[in-house]
């Protein structure tokens, strides 16, 4: 089927990744104003493991990655859908199949921060299951992130 949505789980050398990336930090810079490379030097991407590229057909339209942060503990990084693919449900499918990876991994628990400014990001993740938390660091004083956990091992 030509409309169907398929992952492909890679490296952070993928270059389809690499592209989206791009076009989020274009996007995130707006976002971040002033605080553009603060966030900056904690998304860098050149060794990420557990990158997901989403493709509807052949084409590139979303992607997600995560980090190990602790033994049991992973951070979800570089969420992104396309803005002409948004409102299809790709970032919540793109999501989930980074937390079944992570689970098949033996991670047990996920860590996010994105901006409390990014409505559609928070609902995201609220949506399905994630707990806000305190802010952890880098992020601590930041007022403008929100930091979200998800336990995997109760699922």
């Amino acid at each position: 089927m030509k409309n169907e949505l398929n992952f492909e789980r890679t490296n952070s050398k993928d270059e389809n990744f690499v592209s989206l990336v791009q076009e989020l930090d274009t996007y995130l810079s707006g976002v971040n104003g002033s605080q553009d490379e603060f966030f900056r030097q904690f998304n860098t991407i050149e060794a990420l493991p557990y990158v997901i590229v989403g493709y509807i057909g052949t084409i590139p339209v979303g992607c997600g990655a995560f980090k190990i942060v602790e033994d049991k503990t992973v951070e979800v990084k570089r969420m992104y859908v396309k803005p002409t693919c948004r409102g299809k449900h790709i970032a919540t499918r793109i999501l989930n199949e980074l937390e079944e990876w992570a689970r098949q991994e033996q991670f047990d628990t996920i860590i996010l921060e994105t901006s409390k400014t990014m409505e559609p990001a928070v609902n995201l993740y609220q949506r399905n299951g994630y707990i806000v938390i305190p802010n952890y660091e880098p992020y601590k004083e930041v007022s403008s992130s929100i930091c979200f956990k998800k336990q995997l091992s109760s699922m």
